[in-house]
């Protein structure tokens, strides 16, 4: 069994509930925005840490990180992009990879959005997280939490507190 922490939009803030809510985790995936060097090398250096940079990240982020992140984990096949759109309106940047590439899991960030639904037409299941920092036009912080069992996705527990 493998525990997966997945959080968007930090914006430069990592408040203690990240560390307690993912203290069980095995691998924290950052779908973008995550703000500053600092911010990402305070995750890293809290679990193994998968992540993408997002618009408002500059340099080194866009340095170290890439604009896509495709790798497969426990027999699943993962793609965590910040700007993705959701099932049925993605953005055209990410059409192409979705027709090319079968995916089980397809992360985005960007809207600030809370939203985990299964794509009935390219067959996976998409998240976005939401927002785990304090900027943006979001009401509460979430974070995600997948649960992968034998190469398969078992369960998404949400954890969410008002801004």
């Amino acid at each position: 069994m493998a525990l997966i922490g997945i959080l968007s939009d930090t914006h430069c803030y990592i408040g203690d509930f990240v560390f307690q809510y993912f203290n069980d985790c095995d691998e924290i995936w950052h779908a973008g925005d995550i703000g500053n060097i600092d911010t990402y090398d305070t995750l890293k250096n809290f679990k193994t840490l998968r992540a993408v940079f997002g618009n408002i990240d500059g340099f080194p982020l866009t340095k170290i990180l890439p604009v896509t992140n495709i790798f497969e984990f426990s027999n699943l096949k993962v793609m965590i992009k910040h700007i993705v759109g959701y099932p049925g309106k993605y953005d055209k940047s990410v059409k192409s990879l979705l027709t090319q590439q079968k995916f089980d899991i397809v992360i985005g960030g960007h809207s600030h959005i809370l939203r985990i639904m299964y794509d009935k037409n390219y067959h996976f299941l998409y998240i976005n997280p939401g927002a785990a920092g304090l900027y943006g036009i979001h009401h509460k912080i979430t974070l995600v939490k997948l649960e992968i069992i034998n190469g398969k996705i078992k369960d998404a527990y949400i954890w969410e507190k008002p801004k």
